[in-house]
């Protein structure tokens, strides 16, 4: 009984040695560690559209003509100033005709003064010179021209001045007084006179139409108010 139980333990020993050896043997053995792809091995293959740009050489020709650059010119201005070709024919014929109230030198003054403002915009109670109103630019105009009376209105004008009748009413340089004296020019002939225009300035206007029903009358300067000037 006790010899089969030292066999047993014998058997047993040898086993568990063996076991012991083998799993010793197997911890000292090398690992081998298979690499794996960080990528997908199921992906499709790649389409011509994903392939590397590859730089290619351009085919433009060269250019060879000069390059010439252009300065833009200008934009032509929306309003251009003009003097009206009617104004201008009724005062050369009046100067030819001698039909003027002051001398030929004096008359060109008042012309030259008249011209220089054309167009300049009317404002209540100006003399000038970026805007005038109606008594504001006669006053400039012959003072210019070595005519001196005082600035007044109108209608002050009209009192301080002398009357002319038949003729005389549409020579060059006359006074027309208007809208109840409340407006003035410088006749230019029997057709028209140049005013300061609330709407459109310094201009020409002819008498027929609106205006021929609103004239008061036409008056001259006195003598001594116009003691600088050639009078006729």
């Amino acid at each position: 009984m006790n010899f089969k139980k030292l066999f047993l333990l014998s058997v047993c020993a040898a086993v568990t040695a063996g076991i012991s050896t083998a799993s010793t043997a197997a911890q000292d053995r090398d690992r081998v560690v298979k690499p794996t792809s960080s990528q997908p091995t199921n992906l499709p293959p790649a389409s011509p559209s994903q392939a590397p740009l590859q730089r290619t050489t351009s085919s433009r020709p060269t250019l060879t003509s000069p390059i010439i650059l252009v300065k833009p010119q200008p934009a032509a201005p929306l309003l251009k100033k003009t003097v009206s070709s009617r104004a201008v024919n009724n005062y050369t014929s009046a100067l030819t005709a001698g039909r003027t109230a002051y001398s030929a030198s004096v008359s060109d003054l008042i012309y030259q003064g008249i011209m220089s403002r054309w167009g300049i915009p009317y404002r209540y109670g100006s003399t000038g010179p970026n805007t005038y109103d109606c008594s504001g630019f006669v006053w400039s105009v012959f003072n210019d021209a070595g005519i001196n009376f005082t600035r007044a209105s109108a209608r002050s004008l009209w009192a301080q001045s002398e009357p002319v009748y038949g003729d005389d009413r549409y020579k060059f340089g006359t006074l027309v007084f208007l809208n109840g004296l409340g407006h003035m020019g410088i006749v230019a002939d029997e057709n028209g006179f140049f005013h300061a225009s609330s709407s459109k300035g310094i201009t020409y206007s002819p008498f027929k139409g609106y205006w021929e029903n609103r004239i008061v009358g036409f008056r001259r300067l006195p003598v001594e108010a116009t003691s600088t000037a050639d009078i006729h």
